[in-house]
């Protein structure tokens, strides 16, 4: 897909993989559209990058059908959807409530679901759309201390291969990416970034990743992609 001229939204795009992504997709010539929880610093993300905004939150399930038709008012139309609001939680077994699973599947799961049909509504009717789901490469392997979070991650990936089956015939595009470590300021309650390490990724590269898989001509797509850090420490 060319980029110039398409209509892009970005979950979660005030801070992290999401505005880094914003910014590069706006300046290959895309007009993008960001989401958020944070009026205040989405507006002020929003206004330093030139993309439009709309504050929503996923995983308040009764208000996505009106948040999405504010997006498409905003853009005039929707070329590809990127999933990137996530949320985490990383409880020990033993101790893990079950508030912890409903929280972190209402954004990471269930809201994503519930958003991306209506996009995907959009897309059908117009027989073409690209969706790239962030999710990590927690969606891959399990680890310590992983139980909710990767259970959420391993739920996106089949998500992800289900509608690679349902879609492809409507030329809709799903595209899975797995950043390793990045420096972001997730899993942080300040929502303070984290500072740039050399032997970790920065939101940069995972939104190099995003913007290579949707530049691939529409004939072909990427299914699945993982990014790991070269030599992390």
């Amino acid at each position: 897909m060319k980029l110039k001229g398409k209509k892009i939204i970005v979950t979660g795009g005030s801070s992290g993989i999401g505005r880094a992504t914003a910014e590069l997709l706006i300046k290959a010539g895309a007009s993008v559209l960001i989401t958020g929880r944070n009026a205040a610093k989405l507006k002020k993300v929003a206004k330093e990058i030139g993309a439009a905004h709309v504050k929503a939150d996923i995983s308040d399930y009764k208000k996505i059908k009106s948040s999405f038709k504010k997006m498409i008012k905003e853009l005039g139309g929707l070329d590809a959807l990127v999933n990137n609001a996530g949320v985490g939680d990383f409880a020990l077994l033993g101790d893990i409530k079950i508030e912890q699973f409903e929280n972190i599947f209402a954004t990471n799961v269930f809201g994503l679901t519930m958003f991306t049909q209506e996009a995907v509504a959009v897309f059908k009717e117009q027989k073409k759309g690209h969706i790239i789901n962030i999710a990590s490469t927690a969606s891959l392997k399990g680890f310590a201390h992983g139980s909710v979070y990767a259970a959420s991650k391993f739920a996106l990936r089949g998500l992800t291969q289900c509608w690679q089956s349902e879609l492809r015939k409507y030329n809709i595009r799903v595209i899975l990416v797995n950043p390793s470590e990045v420096t972001t300021a997730f899993n942080n309650k300040e929502r303070v970034e984290k500072p740039e390490e050399a032997s970790k990724l920065r939101p940069l590269e995972i939104a190099h990743t995003i913007k290579a898989t949707l530049e691939m001509d529409d004939r072909g797509f990427i299914p699945e992609v993982t990014v790991w850090a070269t030599n992390p420490v």
